[in-house]
């Protein structure tokens, strides 16, 4: 058996019961986005945005779906799309790419999700956070859809936790649209602390309105197979959004950030940091693509990637991309990959700090750059701790420094 066909059958088996258990404005395209994925399958790497993960081989063990509720600290800002406030169906699965495979399969299989509404001229004081906890007792397959709609001049900053709470195999996929409306403000946090048993797969649908500011920072933290998509439509002029990753791998562990930032009209900004530290035989890949229509002009782009492979087995893979259309815009984009500074560890030797304190001290001064983008002091803080005792070893379970506290 193909792993399409599995979940194929899967969807057969369990369609009545997902179906009855979700709601109309996903049940209306739910069959669309399963003859999708029936007739495309997974991509294979010859696919040029899947060329760096084996997506085939994360879906083939044979998952069991869970169908159980999603759960989320009590927020006036976070609905279940059952319960919406508002008139979702302008909104769901309308930017998020049908014809990609994992987005065709979470939208057939997912059978809840979540609304995080911010209403006109609203501003959020506190983060809004959602905390997925992966359980189970077996290996379990799981589907979350997340819904940002920020009306006009809304502003707030959401935070995104995946947590692994077992030792045993999770598949999650997650798809999440984001509408901003003009002159909003959002500051979006996606964190991963699961084990090297998860495979996450989380595609993520940007829309941009007119004077809008979007930051998105995607943190992989603890993992086995991540693969973070992440595509951006600048619809408005004077907009703004910045992409920054933070991606920390060792033993056998697969980090794989894929972006595509889309100009569409003038006079707007993007800018793009992704950093990798890959240890032991762990793999990363990045591959970012800006793209400037013919009439984005006065487009400004920044797009860097850089990596430090810190043991000789360590493999990184890398490919910036510019595509432009207009003939005046300031766009920009570079990437280095290299090792563990040798002078600079000697040095540090030569003062009596031990090597492998050094090292550490090397990795976190190469972080720096990315959790200084963190907007809010007391979340940096945190952040600083988490990669700190991630690079020491001290960060195997999930503990009671969470960011949602």
């Amino acid at each position: 058996m193909t792993s399409e066909q599995q979940y194929i059958d899967l969807y057969h088996e369990a369609a009545t019961l997902i179906k009855s258990r979700s709601c109309d404005v996903m049940n209306a395209v739910r069959d669309e986005a399963f003859d999708t994925f029936r007739h495309t399958g997974f991509p294979s790497k010859k696919v040029e945005r899947y060329r760096y993960t084996d997506v085939d081989a994360a879906f083939a063990p044979n998952y069991g779906i869970s169908l159980s509720p999603l759960t989320v600290k009590p927020s006036p800002y976070i609905y279940n799309i059952k319960d919406a406030p508002i008139d979702v169906t302008p909104y769901y699965h309308k930017i998020a790419n049908s014809a990609d495979a994992i987005t065709a399969l979470n939208t057939a299989l997912a059978h809840d999700a979540l609304l995080i509404y911010v209403a006109k001229n609203q501003r959020a004081e506190d983060p809004i956070v959602v905390d997925n906890w992966l359980r189970g007792t077996a290996a379990t397959m799981m589907n979350r859809r997340i819904l940002i709609v920020m009306e006009q001049g809304a502003a707030a900053t959401v935070i995104i936790n995946d947590h692994a709470a077992d030792k045993q195999r999770f598949l999650t996929t997650q798809v999440m649209e984001i509408f901003c409306h003009d002159n909003a403000h959002l500051d979006l946090y996606e964190i991963e602390e699961t084990t090297p048993l998860c495979s996450r797969f989380s595609n993520v649908y940007i829309h941009e309105g007119r004077d809008c500011t979007v930051k998105h920072n995607s943190i992989t933290l603890l993992n086995g197979q991540t693969r973070n998509l992440c595509d951006v439509h600048l619809r408005g002029e004077n907009s703004e959004i910045t992409l920054n990753g933070c991606a920390i791998g060792s033993a056998s562990q697969h980090i794989d950030n894929n972006t595509l930032i889309r100009h569409e009209v003038p006079n707007c900004t993007s800018r793009q940091l992704y950093k990798y530290v890959i240890d032991d035989k762990a793999v990363g890949a990045f591959a970012g693509k800006i793209y400037v229509e013919k009439d984005a002009q006065h487009t400004t782009s920044q797009e860097t990637n850089a990596n430090l492979c810190a043991s000789p087995e360590a493999r990184m893979y890398t490919q910036p991309m510019l595509e432009i259309y207009a003939d005046d815009v300031k766009c920009a984009h570079g990437s280095t990959t290299g090792v563990m500074d040798e002078a600079a560890l000697f040095y540090m030797r030569q003062r009596g700090i031990p090597e492998a304190e050094a090292r550490t001290l090397l990795k976190n001064a190469f972080m720096g750059q990315v959790i200084d983008q963190i907007k809010s002091e007391p979340l940096r803080q945190k952040f600083y701790v988490k990669v700190e005792k991630r690079f020491r070893g001290e960060l195997d379970k999930c503990d009671d420094c969470r960011l949602c506290k």
